[in-house]
């Protein structure tokens, strides 16, 4: 574990700081760096055996430090000292309201942000709005002693993409934000843009490795397809090629004997419907009458296990952490709601742990493919995707054979599984190591630069 030293501010006019004298020794050092803001300073050696830095008041303005009395890390390179890391967390949806400053979000965020003490971060959120390109600085929104603060920071060491959706993500004003921070000022930006489901599949399906995980996945193209896929696996899902939370997927099933097909679906009114037809063009007219058949996918359907009669699949988090190492971080079970389409708990879903639904030998044996599959999954999605890449949401499956699929990989993964008692620890370790990946970061930047940016 790298050692933190906590920071604090002495009243002193001059660009002074005073630091344990074994970290001066052998250095040279002669600026101070937080964020973007570096200065030239005297380093005066502390007597004492604590670990801290004491900047003056003169550089802790000149650096817009806040006045927060924190453990931070340490890095050196090129006689600089920089604290940190200081983290900028890259969303929309900003309210006026000081309480509530990212809305129905701001939960989300404060949780997220009050991991800083315990990872030795700052972390802060901010919007494109917020950003004063001339001074170099950003109104940096920190929740802090259980309360929302602004402070005028620096531009971070790095940026941690939560855009909430798509429609965010494509705004040109967004997208001009993120390239000039990445390209002019050189901050690594993780986690950036949601996955699009067909074009992860094709990607994977280059990697012997994964290859096998992968259940066959088309663009729609015709009829005869399904009808091929129908008669191959009695089942299939048609599902939005950029989809989330379940929305719009439909499946398709094919009852050989009496020739008929039936599809299952939810209405947009929260009801699950079943329906029967005498033919998939007759299925298609009706059901998906409304829908550009070229922005979905169709999917080979999978006899999963069965817990009560409901299907079962497993949501995965995988994270790096701050040795830029991929690490499982929470698995659990999601069971169906009665004649729904999939295991979302807004679809009537229940999350359990593995515990509570197998014998004890069978959840560990399945714990231990899952989290095999996910990390070799991880590393694979890492080789095939341009961008910095902190942590995936895998949703896979296990048939009745045993074998695991994978049906979906989120870049940012809903937080629903959390809300089980027994997964609380898994929801503090997915939010501390998503900020401590952020420390391995700016090492990187700062010592290893062309490891990033080649």
């Amino acid at each position: 574990m790298r050692k933190r030293y906590l920071i604090e501010i002495s009243k002193d006019d001059q660009a002074v700081v005073a630091c344990p004298s074994h970290l001066i020794e052998g250095r040279s050092l002669k600026r101070i760096a937080f964020g973007s803001k570096s200065m030239e300073v005297e380093f005066i050696p502390l007597t004492e055996k604590k670990t801290r830095i004491i900047l003056s008041e003169k550089v802790s303005d000149a650096l817009h430090f806040p006045d927060f009395s924190f453990p931070l890390h340490l890095f050196f390179e090129n006689q600089t000292m920089y604290i940190g890391p200081l983290i900028g967390i890259f969303t929309a949806g900003f309210t006026p309201f000081p309480y509530r400053p990212i809305g129905e979000r701001s939960v989300f965020f404060s949780k997220l942000l009050s991991v800083n003490k315990t990872v030795g971060v700052l972390s802060f959120v901010f919007g494109e709005q917020h950003i004063d390109w001339e001074h170099g600085l950003i109104k940096g929104y920190f929740f802090h002693e259980h309360e929302w603060r602004a402070f005028d920071v620096p531009f971070p060491n790095v940026i941690y993409d939560r855009l909430p959706n798509r429609k965010s993500e494509r705004n040109p004003l967004q997208k001009s934000v993120k390239e000039q921070l990445q390209k002019d000022y050189l901050i690594p930006w993780y986690n950036p843009g949601f996955f699009n489901k067909l074009d992860i599949h094709e990607r994977l399906q280059q990697e012997s490795s994964v290859a096998r995980y992968l259940p066959e996945t088309h663009s729609f193209s015709s009829f005869s397809m399904i009808e091929r896929m129908l008669s191959d696996y009695g089942h299939i899902f048609v599902k939005p090629i950029n989809g989330s939370l379940g929305l719009g997927v439909h499946q398709v099933i094919y009852d050989k004997h009496k020739n008929d097909y039936f599809c299952r679906y939810q209405e947009y009114k929260g009801v699950n419907r079943l329906r029967k037809f005498s033919s998939l063009e007759t299925l298609f007219k009706s059901v998906f009458a409304h829908q550009n058949l070229e922005k979905v996918l169709v999917q080979q359907g999978i006899h999963l296990l069965r817990y009560e009669q409901r299907i079962i699949d497993f949501r995965v988090h995988t994270n790096k952490d701050d040795n830029g190492e991929w690490k499982v971080t929470a698995i659990a079970a999601k069971i169906a709601g009665a004649g729904s389409v999939t295991t979302h708990v807004r679809s009537g879903g229940e999350i359990k742990t593995l515990e509570e639904i197998f014998a004890k030998d069978e959840s560990q044996q399945y714990k231990e493919k899952l989290t095999t599959v996910s990390l070799q999954l991880s590393k694979a999605l890492e080789r095939n995707i341009e961008g910095i890449i902190g942590e995936i949401g895998f949703d896979l499956g296990i048939d009745r054979n045993g074998d695991v699929w994978l049906f979906e990989a989120n870049s940012k993964p809903g937080r629903s599984i959390f809300k089980h008692p027994e997964l609380k620890d898994f929801d503090l370790l997915t939010r501390k190591l998503s900020m401590a990946f952020a420390i391995f970061l700016t090492e990187q930047s700062i010592m290893y630069p062309e490891d990033i940016y080649k």
